[in-house]
């Protein structure tokens, strides 16, 4: 299975992504902002999410709106 960023870049444990679009998260009143750095992130079963810690906590995230860094 291969994990792809936004413009097509192969994603592996341990990179680090950058979000391309304020995301609004879900249940709660935080806005990820655009430009933000996820370090380390882990893949997961779904090849359109990673996982990540963002703002102290961890979140599955859409791969559509990340770019490799």
């Amino acid at each position: 299975m291969e994990v792809k960023d936004s413009n097509g870049t192969i994603l592996n444990e341990g990179d680090s992504v950058q979000i391309i679009k304020d995301l609004k998260v879900k249940g709660s009143s935080l806005t990820l902002k655009r430009g933000t750095v996820v370090k380390k992130i882990r893949l997961t079963d779904n090849d359109e999410e990673i996982e990540g810690k963002v703002e102290k906590g961890m979140m599955v995230l859409k791969t559509c709106f990340l770019k490799k860094v």
